[in-house]
């Protein structure tokens, strides 16, 4: 209704044009909060603010390739390892943000939490209907692999949602251990080199060095 009082009206044109044009910005803005809540980003991060400095690019990619979301429209893998708070969770957040702005669907997941919903939907027999819907989705974040060991079931539910994407769409994984660290996690070592080969095939593989994001804010805040 607002748009109606609001729209130029010199001519007919000119506010049938005005409606149309605030039509359609009304309607991206709506698909992209509808696609932000759907992602369930734990905060909202934007590429525009990002320091690369701390980001070692790999020879088959760039931060050009990176923001513009080539992987994606390659169904591409990007996996992002280094030390805690080097800044892996908010470029990621922020690839899959700008990932909704285009019109792509993204689940974003810590995941222990991730685990942790395969395995309930899983007992309450809910789990096909879930792993349908992120089979749908165009890019699935895994955000923290290795903080939490998984019991055997949970590894295998989580191998089966990588091998359900693999080829079909892209995935984001952050990981504070190197590869050769991730049977610790998994528990088996063929489950685990089975997930790292599908993960790594069709890859751009980041290393993220430097301290702390987070701790030389805090130094910074106790020194100042």
């Amino acid at each position: 209704m607002d748009a109606y009082e609001t729209a130029a009206f010199e001519t007919k044109e000119q506010f049938l044009l005005s409606i149309l044009q605030t039509e359609i910005r009304s309607r991206e803005e709506n698909r992209l909060k509808r696609l932000l809540k759907k992602a369930a980003f734990t905060q909202l991060k934007t590429l525009q603010d990002y320091d690369f400095d701390a980001v070692t690019f790999p020879e088959n990619c760039t931060e050009v390739m990176l923001k513009d979301l080539c992987f994606l429209e390659r169904k591409e893998n990007v996996l992002m390892l280094g030390k805690v708070g080097t800044g892996k969770t908010h470029l990621a957040t922020a690839l899959g943000v700008e990932a909704c702005r285009r019109g792509y669907t993204v689940r974003f997941f810590r995941v222990p939490d991730f685990v942790a919903i395969l395995q309930e939907k899983r007992q309450n027999g809910t789990l096909a209907r879930f792993q349908k819907e992120l089979a749908n989705c165009n890019l699935l974040i895994l955000d923290e692999v290795g903080f939490v060991p998984f019991h055997q079931t949970g590894a295998e539910l989580l191998f089966h949602v990588v091998s359900t994407c693999y080829e079909r769409n892209s995935v984001i994984v952050t990981s504070n251990l190197e590869f050769g660290q991730w049977n610790a996690v998994f528990g088996d070592t063929r489950l685990t080199a089975a997930l790292i080969d599908r993960l790594v095939h069709h890859a751009r593989i980041l290393a993220f060095t430097g301290e702390s994001f987070r701790l030389r804010h805090a130094l910074s805040n106790v020194t100042s």
